[in-house]
């Protein structure tokens, strides 16, 4: 994935302005799916602008633009959200601390994996949360995580807590009894 295709995602729910699309970097997108800052979302705007996947539908104040997508840029959007799934470059700092735990010593893998547990637990009662305010309350645009991403969040940390039990109780079986 990348920038682009988080902005014309975005572009297609709404039209926006590069403020209000760096905004919604630091919510929830942010913070479970696509992180970027302002340095980012504004010139990767122009060089979409440049390439006719966005256009400038307003100007305000201090040079404030409004953008929206293109039938370019929403053609783009289109085949990258039907392309085969798992194509793409992964980064995913979390898996790599998973790769990496065994350079730790067993207890304090136990100690790293506990953590996850309780991070893991801590986002399942904030999505949970989400779910219901959603279903007490659907809402429209970009204001809110998607009911689908939500479900697909809760399902990933629910799986994720679960694996984390399991990985203790087999660091535990490998060291003998938790000392704990």
């Amino acid at each position: 994935m990348s920038l682009s295709h988080a902005l014309l995602g975005l572009l297609a729910i709404e039209p926006a302005s590069g403020y209000e699309l760096s905004k919604e970097f630091e919510r929830d997108l942010g913070r479970y799916a696509w992180q970027a800052g302002h340095t980012s979302v504004y010139p990767e705007l122009i060089r979409m602008a440049e390439q006719g996947l966005v256009e400038v539908t307003h100007e305000g104040a201090r040079r404030s633009r409004t953008y929206a997508v293109t039938d370019k840029g929403r053609e783009e959007l289109r085949e990258w959200l039907l392309a085969p799934w798992g194509q793409g470059v992964v980064r995913n700092e979390q898996v790599l601390r998973l790769f990496l735990l065994e350079a730790l010593e067993p207890d304090e893998t136990v100690t790293a994996l506990r953590g996850l547990v309780e991070h893991t637990e801590g986002r399942i009662s904030e999505l949970r949360r989400l779910r219901e305010e959603q279903d007490a309350e659907p809402r429209q645009g970009r204001d809110t995580l998607g009911q689908l991403a939500a479900e697909y969040g809760l399902r990933q940390y629910q799986a994720t807590h679960d694996w984390a039990l399991w990985a203790i109780e087999h660091v535990n079986k490998r060291q003998g009894p938790d000392p704990a």
